[in-house]
Protein backbone atom coordinates (compact mmCIF):
# COMPACT_ATOMS: atom_id res chain seq x y z
CA UNK A 1 0.00 0.00 0.00
CA UNK A 2 3.00 2.29 0.92
CA UNK A 3 4.63 1.50 -2.58
CA UNK A 4 1.74 2.46 -4.47
CA UNK A 5 1.02 5.63 -2.75
CA UNK A 6 4.66 6.98 -2.41
CA UNK A 7 6.52 5.10 -5.45
CA UNK A 8 4.80 8.38 -8.62
CA UNK A 9 6.55 10.86 -6.66
CA UNK A 10 10.30 9.16 -6.75
CA UNK A 11 11.94 10.15 -10.21
CA UNK A 12 15.24 9.27 -11.81
CA UNK A 13 17.83 12.26 -12.80
CA UNK A 14 19.86 11.70 -15.73
CA UNK A 15 22.63 15.01 -16.61
CA UNK A 16 23.92 15.07 -19.58
CA UNK A 17 27.75 16.67 -18.97
CA UNK A 18 30.50 18.23 -21.13
CA UNK A 19 34.29 16.51 -19.37
CA UNK A 20 37.69 17.80 -20.23
CA UNK A 21 39.83 15.59 -20.46
CA UNK A 22 43.75 15.07 -21.23
CA UNK A 23 44.43 12.98 -24.21
CA UNK A 24 47.72 10.97 -24.28
CA UNK A 25 49.99 9.86 -27.19
CA UNK A 26 51.22 6.72 -26.89
CA UNK A 27 54.08 7.29 -29.29
CA UNK A 28 55.38 10.18 -26.91
CA UNK A 29 59.18 10.58 -26.63
CA UNK A 30 59.35 8.53 -29.84
CA UNK A 31 60.41 9.93 -33.11
CA UNK A 32 56.89 9.04 -34.28
CA UNK A 33 55.88 11.94 -31.42
CA UNK A 34 54.56 14.11 -33.83
CA UNK A 35 52.79 11.75 -36.40
CA UNK A 36 48.81 12.20 -34.79
CA UNK A 37 49.09 16.09 -34.68
CA UNK A 38 46.68 17.31 -32.52
CA UNK A 39 45.37 14.17 -31.32
CA UNK A 40 48.56 13.46 -28.81
CA UNK A 41 50.59 15.68 -26.72
CA UNK A 42 48.46 15.77 -24.06
CA UNK A 43 45.99 18.10 -25.16
CA UNK A 44 42.77 18.57 -23.66
CA UNK A 45 39.86 17.03 -24.77
CA UNK A 46 36.23 17.19 -24.40
CA UNK A 47 33.73 14.18 -23.78
CA UNK A 48 29.90 13.67 -23.12
CA UNK A 49 29.53 11.97 -19.48
CA UNK A 50 26.44 11.05 -17.76
CA UNK A 51 25.28 10.58 -13.95
CA UNK A 52 22.24 8.89 -13.21
CA UNK A 53 20.53 8.93 -9.43
CA UNK A 54 17.68 9.16 -7.95
CA UNK A 55 15.19 12.16 -6.30
CA UNK A 56 11.35 12.73 -5.25
CA UNK A 57 9.17 15.48 -5.78
CA UNK A 58 8.06 17.74 -2.87
CA UNK A 59 5.42 19.85 -4.32
CA UNK A 60 2.58 20.32 -6.78
CA UNK A 61 4.15 22.56 -9.05
CA UNK A 62 7.64 19.92 -9.20
CA UNK A 63 10.20 21.16 -6.76
CA UNK A 64 12.60 18.01 -6.83
CA UNK A 65 15.24 16.95 -4.13
CA UNK A 66 18.37 14.74 -4.62
CA UNK A 67 21.87 14.94 -3.68
CA UNK A 68 24.40 17.55 -5.24
CA UNK A 69 26.55 14.45 -6.41
CA UNK A 70 24.17 13.44 -8.72
CA UNK A 71 24.18 17.11 -10.71
CA UNK A 72 27.31 18.16 -10.12
CA UNK A 73 29.85 17.69 -13.03
CA UNK A 74 32.94 15.61 -13.00
CA UNK A 75 36.37 17.37 -12.35
CA UNK A 76 36.30 20.66 -14.73
CA UNK A 77 32.94 19.76 -16.81
CA UNK A 78 30.26 21.45 -16.83
CA UNK A 79 26.38 20.25 -16.47
CA UNK A 80 24.71 21.12 -19.98
CA UNK A 81 21.08 19.63 -19.20
CA UNK A 82 19.28 17.68 -16.40
CA UNK A 83 15.94 15.66 -17.57
CA UNK A 84 13.90 14.20 -14.71
CA UNK A 85 11.96 11.01 -15.65
CA UNK A 86 8.75 9.83 -13.77
CA UNK A 87 7.90 6.33 -13.04
CA UNK A 88 5.81 6.22 -15.89
CA UNK A 89 8.15 6.99 -18.59
CA UNK A 90 7.47 10.69 -19.11
CA UNK A 91 10.83 13.26 -19.59
CA UNK A 92 11.11 16.66 -18.23
CA UNK A 93 13.66 18.96 -18.76
CA UNK A 94 14.92 20.45 -14.86
CA UNK A 95 16.17 23.54 -14.01
CA UNK A 96 18.85 24.01 -11.33
CA UNK A 97 17.01 25.86 -8.48
CA UNK A 98 19.67 25.86 -5.57
CA UNK A 99 22.35 23.29 -4.37
CA UNK A 100 24.47 23.36 -1.25
CA UNK A 101 27.89 21.12 -1.59
CA UNK A 102 28.35 20.74 2.76
CA UNK A 103 25.06 18.89 2.63
CA UNK A 104 25.06 17.36 -0.44
CA UNK A 105 21.55 18.37 -1.34
CA UNK A 106 20.16 20.12 -4.57
CA UNK A 107 16.65 21.49 -5.50
CA UNK A 108 15.28 21.02 -9.15
CA UNK A 109 12.12 22.29 -10.66
CA UNK A 110 10.29 20.79 -13.70
CA UNK A 111 7.18 22.49 -15.24
CA UNK A 112 3.75 20.84 -16.59
CA UNK A 113 -0.20 22.19 -16.47
CA UNK A 114 -0.96 19.39 -14.20
CA UNK A 115 0.33 18.99 -10.59
CA UNK A 116 2.75 16.54 -9.78
CA UNK A 117 2.36 13.87 -7.56
CA UNK A 118 4.21 14.57 -4.50
CA UNK A 119 5.59 13.21 -1.44
CA UNK A 120 6.11 14.90 2.62
CA UNK A 121 9.12 15.49 5.34
CA UNK A 122 8.10 13.65 8.15
CA UNK A 123 10.25 14.30 11.74
CA UNK A 124 13.52 12.02 11.90
CA UNK A 125 14.13 13.26 15.61
CA UNK A 126 11.36 10.94 16.31
CA UNK A 127 13.49 8.04 14.48
CA UNK A 128 15.05 5.42 16.80
CA UNK A 129 17.60 2.16 16.13
CA UNK A 130 15.29 -0.91 15.03
CA UNK A 131 12.64 1.48 13.07
CA UNK A 132 11.15 0.09 9.03
CA UNK A 133 12.18 1.98 6.90
CA UNK A 134 11.42 1.66 3.19
CA UNK A 135 13.61 3.47 0.19
CA UNK A 136 12.80 3.48 -3.59
CA UNK A 137 15.00 4.68 -5.92
CA UNK A 138 16.89 3.93 -9.14
CA UNK A 139 19.93 1.96 -8.62
CA UNK A 140 22.04 1.05 -11.40
CA UNK A 141 19.30 2.67 -13.72
CA UNK A 142 17.10 -0.19 -12.39
CA UNK A 143 14.33 2.34 -12.18
CA UNK A 144 11.38 2.29 -9.18
CA UNK A 145 13.46 -0.44 -7.04
CA UNK A 146 11.58 -0.65 -3.69
CA UNK A 147 14.17 -1.92 -0.90
CA UNK A 148 12.97 -2.44 3.17
CA UNK A 149 15.13 -2.81 6.13
CA UNK A 150 15.62 -1.43 9.35
CA UNK A 151 17.27 1.75 11.25
CA UNK A 152 20.86 0.51 12.05
CA UNK A 153 22.19 3.41 13.87
CA UNK A 154 21.67 7.07 14.21
CA UNK A 155 24.27 9.78 14.08
CA UNK A 156 26.61 8.21 12.24
CA UNK A 157 29.83 10.32 11.07
CA UNK A 158 31.73 9.92 7.57
CA UNK A 159 34.28 12.69 8.00
CA UNK A 160 31.84 15.50 6.66
CA UNK A 161 31.54 18.54 9.11
CA UNK A 162 28.06 18.56 9.41
CA UNK A 163 27.40 14.52 9.87
CA UNK A 164 24.73 13.20 11.47
CA UNK A 165 23.51 10.48 8.94
CA UNK A 166 20.63 7.32 9.70
CA UNK A 167 22.29 3.94 8.83
CA UNK A 168 20.29 1.53 7.55
CA UNK A 169 20.16 -2.31 5.96
CA UNK A 170 17.65 -1.53 3.56
CA UNK A 171 19.62 -1.91 0.30
CA UNK A 172 21.07 0.98 -0.90
CA UNK A 173 23.47 1.07 -4.51
CA UNK A 174 24.56 3.26 -7.02
CA UNK A 175 22.02 4.94 -8.53
CA UNK A 176 20.09 5.24 -5.38
CA UNK A 177 21.74 9.04 -4.21
CA UNK A 178 19.17 11.01 -4.23
CA UNK A 179 16.22 9.05 -3.28
CA UNK A 180 13.90 8.95 -0.10
CA UNK A 181 14.06 6.58 3.11
CA UNK A 182 10.11 6.61 4.33
CA UNK A 183 8.92 5.64 7.51
CA UNK A 184 6.25 3.70 7.69
CA UNK A 185 3.44 6.80 7.90
CA UNK A 186 4.92 7.45 4.62
CA UNK A 187 6.77 10.23 5.44
CA UNK A 188 10.17 11.18 4.07
CA UNK A 189 12.91 10.62 6.76
CA UNK A 190 15.66 10.73 5.15
CA UNK A 191 17.48 11.18 1.33
CA UNK A 192 19.39 8.57 0.71
CA UNK A 193 22.86 9.55 -0.03
CA UNK A 194 26.17 7.39 0.70
CA UNK A 195 27.19 3.53 0.62
CA UNK A 196 30.32 1.80 2.71
CA UNK A 197 30.73 -1.07 0.28
CA UNK A 198 34.49 -2.18 -0.35
CA UNK A 199 32.84 -4.35 -3.45
CA UNK A 200 30.31 -1.12 -4.57
CA UNK A 201 27.55 -3.15 -4.38
CA UNK A 202 24.91 -3.44 -1.19
CA UNK A 203 26.75 -5.00 1.58
CA UNK A 204 23.71 -3.23 4.17
CA UNK A 205 25.27 -0.33 5.24
CA UNK A 206 23.72 2.46 3.73
CA UNK A 207 23.67 6.31 4.98
CA UNK A 208 20.37 9.19 4.56
CA UNK A 209 20.82 12.63 5.93
CA UNK A 210 18.26 12.76 7.96
CA UNK A 211 15.04 14.93 7.03
CA UNK A 212 15.34 16.99 10.54
CA UNK A 213 18.67 18.80 9.28
CA UNK A 214 17.38 18.13 4.96
CA UNK A 215 14.50 20.42 5.61
CA UNK A 216 15.51 23.55 6.63
CA UNK A 217 18.01 23.59 3.37
CA UNK A 218 15.47 22.19 1.19
CA UNK A 219 13.30 25.16 2.25
CA UNK A 220 15.86 27.63 1.71
CA UNK A 221 16.63 26.54 -1.55
CA UNK A 222 13.50 26.51 -2.75
CA UNK A 223 13.57 30.03 -2.07
CA UNK A 224 16.46 30.62 -4.16
CA UNK A 225 18.22 31.38 -1.37
CA UNK A 226 22.00 30.62 -0.17
CA UNK A 227 22.43 28.79 2.85
CA UNK A 228 24.62 30.84 5.62
CA UNK A 229 25.21 28.05 8.37
CA UNK A 230 25.26 29.87 12.20
CA UNK A 231 28.92 30.30 13.36
CA UNK A 232 30.41 30.21 17.12
CA UNK A 233 33.72 31.21 17.19
CA UNK A 234 34.94 28.44 18.98
CA UNK A 235 37.90 26.26 18.69
CA UNK A 236 36.08 22.69 20.28
CA UNK A 237 37.90 19.11 21.30
CA UNK A 238 35.94 15.88 21.99
CA UNK A 239 35.92 15.08 26.00
CA UNK A 240 38.62 12.68 25.93
CA UNK A 241 39.00 9.99 28.86
CA UNK A 242 41.97 11.53 30.49
CA UNK A 243 40.06 15.16 30.09
CA UNK A 244 37.50 13.67 31.29
CA UNK A 245 38.50 12.11 34.32
CA UNK A 246 40.62 15.23 35.71
CA UNK A 247 36.93 17.16 35.39
CA UNK A 248 35.21 14.26 36.75
CA UNK A 249 33.36 13.70 34.56
CA UNK A 250 32.24 10.58 31.79
CA UNK A 251 34.32 10.51 28.92
CA UNK A 252 32.14 12.36 25.63
CA UNK A 253 29.94 13.97 28.20
CA UNK A 254 30.50 17.25 26.43
CA UNK A 255 33.00 19.14 24.30
CA UNK A 256 35.54 21.39 25.14
CA UNK A 257 36.39 24.79 24.35
CA UNK A 258 39.97 25.57 23.61
CA UNK A 259 39.83 28.72 22.53
CA UNK A 260 37.22 31.81 21.74
CA UNK A 261 37.69 34.07 18.91
CA UNK A 262 37.63 37.71 20.04
CA UNK A 263 34.14 39.40 19.25
CA UNK A 264 32.23 36.47 18.00
CA UNK A 265 28.99 35.11 19.19
CA UNK A 266 30.02 32.86 21.77
CA UNK A 267 32.65 36.10 23.19
CA UNK A 268 29.85 38.06 23.10
CA UNK A 269 27.57 35.50 25.23
CA UNK A 270 30.39 34.76 27.91
CA UNK A 271 32.10 31.72 26.39
CA UNK A 272 35.48 31.17 27.71
CA UNK A 273 38.45 29.01 27.20
CA UNK A 274 37.92 26.08 29.04
CA UNK A 275 34.74 25.94 29.14
CA UNK A 276 32.48 22.64 28.54
CA UNK A 277 29.34 22.61 26.37
CA UNK A 278 27.40 19.88 27.70
CA UNK A 279 24.09 20.35 26.07
CA UNK A 280 23.39 22.49 22.58
CA UNK A 281 20.34 23.12 21.16
CA UNK A 282 18.10 21.39 23.88
CA UNK A 283 20.13 17.84 23.43
CA UNK A 284 22.54 16.57 25.87
CA UNK A 285 26.33 16.41 23.89
CA UNK A 286 27.46 12.67 24.01
CA UNK A 287 29.29 12.77 20.56
CA UNK A 288 31.77 14.21 19.41
CA UNK A 289 31.05 17.02 16.70
CA UNK A 290 27.87 17.13 18.06
CA UNK A 291 27.70 20.51 18.89
CA UNK A 292 29.23 21.46 15.07
CA UNK A 293 25.75 19.78 13.76
CA UNK A 294 23.89 21.75 16.28
CA UNK A 295 24.93 24.73 15.01
CA UNK A 296 24.89 23.15 11.91
CA UNK A 297 21.16 23.78 11.72
CA UNK A 298 20.96 27.15 12.44
CA UNK A 299 21.34 30.70 10.63
CA UNK A 300 23.07 33.78 11.57
CA UNK A 301 21.30 35.54 13.67
CA UNK A 302 19.35 32.43 15.36
CA UNK A 303 19.54 31.75 18.92
CA UNK A 304 21.02 28.73 20.39
CA UNK A 305 20.82 27.47 24.37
Amino acid sequence: DLTEQLAPAVVNISTRQRVEVQSTNPFAGTPFEGMFGDRGGGQPTTREGQSLGSGFIVSADGYVVTNNHVVTPQGNGTVEEITVTMPDGSEYEAKMVGKDAESDLAVLKIDRAEPFPFVKFGDSAQARAGDWVVAIGNPFALSGTVTAGIISALHRGTGGTYDKFIQTDASINQGNSGGPMFDMRGNVIGINSQILSPSGGNVGIGFAIPSEQAEPIVRTLMKGQTVKRGYLGVQISPLGEDLAESLGLAKNSGEFIQGVEPGRGADKAGIKAGDLIVEAGGAKVLRQAQVRQALGSKYAGDKIT
